[in-house]
């Protein structure tokens, strides 16, 4: 493991690109695999649903795979900017190559206006990154909300509402107990982080994100008056 890891050190960059083609691969490939009708007549419908399926993937697989690292190795969430476990380090290997690719679609699919917010979240990928990737466990049923939304799931199904109760479970959990633990940590830590200026002000940037973020989701999905949306593309981001 020591020495495999010792090339992935001496080479990340090239790792990091081979997982963004790997992510690509994926993304290709899931153009091969039947989608919904309501998604196939639309092609920003059908460009969102390939999107969200591979960050779906992402999420599903890095989601799990941090929690396993802070199990395996707790002492990693008070020793952030110390420690790390080989694991850990492929984990942030693996995911920065997602983001690269992802938000390479995003840019070069001519939709990027429509789905600032998830590209502003890779721009704002830092430090500590095995604690915010616990994030993911909530990506999971995030985007699986949005894919229903495009497959034009009714709201009262059965499927929706209990992904709807478990996102913003994971929301409160994962999303917002991740962020504000980090936050705490920064300002905690601050005189004895390098760049502690740069990463907290980064962190209260995403805080204010999320914050909103989940301010539209309870309004969308709880408190909702039943009223259509203004945008077709305007569920993107509620």
């Amino acid at each position: 493991m020591d020495t495999w890891l010792n090339e992935v050190q001496k080479h990340p960059a090239l790792f990091v690109l081979c997982c963004s083609v790997t992510f690509r691969i994926l993304h290709r490939f899931l153009q091969t695999v039947p989608s919904p009708g309501t998604v196939e007549t639309d092609p920003w419908r059908t460009w969102k649903w390939r999107n969200l399926s591979v960050s779906l993937v992402h999420s599903m697989l890095t989601g799990i795979w941090a929690v396993a690292c802070v199990v395996q190795h707790p002492v990693m969430v008070h020793e952030i900017p110390t420690t790390f476990t080989p694991s850990a380090y492929m984990l942030v290997v693996v995911s920065s190559g997602y983001f690269i690719q992802d938000a390479g679609d995003i840019i070069f699919s001519g939709y990027a206006k429509a789905s600032w917010e998830f590209l502003l979240h890779h721009v704002m990928y830092v430090a500590g990154a095995v604690v915010a990737l616990f994030v993911e466990v909530n990506s999971v049923f995030l985007h699986t909300r949005l894919l229903l939304k495009l497959a034009k799931v009714a709201p009262n199904s059965h499927i929706y509402t209990v992904n709807k109760l478990l996102n913003v479970v994971t929301y409160v959990t994962f999303r917002l107990g991740a962020q504000f633990y980090l936050t705490w940590y920064l300002i905690h830590h601050y005189s004895s982080l390098d760049h502690a200026l740069y990463f907290l002000t980064t962190m209260m940037l995403m805080n204010i994100m999320i914050l909103i973020y989940f301010y539209r989701l309870l309004r969308s999905d709880f408190f909702s008056k039943g009223h259509p949306h203004s945008s077709e593309h305007k569920f993107a981001q509620d």
